[in-house]
């Protein structure tokens, strides 16, 4: 990491240069990984205030720290540290927004009611359990017409298999999630 320093800089010792130099380091460790970034250090003596303005530009975004103190070494490491935690939380955020998260549920969902907040529309509805496969030997039922299959359904079923009387052959009759029914026919 660059770092271009601007102002009146006070004489630091040894110490204090390795500490300042390590948080640095640190800080160009979370920054650098598309390419040397520059950090530009104004200093600025207001009255017997020190002022330390670090400022760095990260994916198009200037992160700035500013802090005052009575010397020139504490406000630098508190600027610093400033623009550290701002990286940390932009870092985050551009994790958590890219990241996709898999919510595995023990349970099966119920029907969701409306959303009325537009972060609860942004969230997709969790996926339904897939309804298991039920075999039935010997159970003969008499052909009906569609209409009389959608009578016989049961209000907490969502299908219902049935010979039609007219052609011979098997229809399914399904229930979407909107209470409408939809008919398949092979």
């Amino acid at each position: 990491m660059n770092i271009t320093f601007t102002g009146k800089q006070d004489k630091l010792t040894p110490s204090q240069e390795r500490k300042l130099a390590t948080q640095f380091a640190k800080l160009s460790k979370l920054l650098e990984k598309r390419g040397e970034k520059v950090a530009q250090v104004a200093l600025q003596t207001v009255r017997h205030q020190q002022r330390a303005e670090v400022r760095i530009n990260f994916y198009d975004q200037a992160l700035v720290g500013v802090s005052n103190a009575p010397d020139q070494y504490t406000a630098v490491m508190d600027a610093v540290a400033k623009v550290e935690k701002q990286a940390l939380k932009m870092l985050s955020k551009y994790r958590d927004t890219k990241r996709e998260t898999v919510r595995k549920t023990a349970e099966p969902a119920e029907a969701p009611a409306p959303a009325k907040s537009k972060a609860a529309r942004k969230e997709k509805p969790a996926k339904a359990p897939r309804p298991s496969r039920v075999v039935k030997a010997g159970a003969s039922r008499k052909p009906m017409t569609a209409e009389e299959a959608m009578m016989t359904m049961p209000g907490d079923s969502d299908y219902v298999v049935f010979t039609d009387s007219e052609t011979g052959r098997t229809g399914v009759l399904v229930r979407r999630r909107d209470g409408k029914v939809d008919l398949i026919e092979s």
